[in-house]
């Protein structure tokens, strides 16, 4: 059990825990997880931690798509907008890469999650480990994460 699913039984919301197989090699792995599931790309969603004027905060956008940091930086409200270290990432989530959930870290952050997001019934995001994706409303994820709707997202 990992303190995403732990958040996700807690608030009593709908979702479905999703494992897959995944091979030792670390890679791209949003689109491994698409595969593995069999999902569209465009309804997996990335987790990824950025720092905003120096401080952290997390940005949920489709796994085919990558971040677009200027747009992250004014749905936040700063003007500088970095990826963060690895070992930062791990730090102030609590996760490791590749397993990194918008749920359940050790503190909240402030959130930013692309508008797509809202197109899909429900979305998948990490749960909290490596192989292992949970299916949400993406109302609830929003909700849960305090998260800002914003386009973010670049093709």
């Amino acid at each position: 059990m990992t303190p995403a699913i732990r958040v996700l039984e807690s608030a009593g919301l709908w979702f479905r825990v999703h494992p897959y197989e995944r091979s030792d090699e670390l890679r791209d792995f949003g689109r491994e997880a698409a595969d593995a599931l069999g999902v569209e790309h465009d309804r997996v969603f990335k987790t990824l931690i950025v720092q905003g004027d120096g401080s952290p905060a997390v940005a949920i956008v489709p796994v085919s798509c990558t971040v677009g940091l200027k747009a992250v930086g004014a749905a936040l409200g700063v003007k500088r907008v970095e990826m963060c270290e690895q070992t930062t990432a791990e730090r102030v989530t609590g996760y490791v890469v590749g397993g990194i959930s918008p749920l359940g870290q050790k503190r909240s952050l402030p959130t930013v999650i692309d508008e797509t997001a809202e197109l899909h019934d429900t979305v998948f995001v990490s749960g909290g480990r490596r192989g292992l994706d949970v299916e949400v409303a993406p109302c609830d994820l929003i909700a849960l994460t305090g998260a800002v709707v914003a386009d973010i997202a670049v093709a």
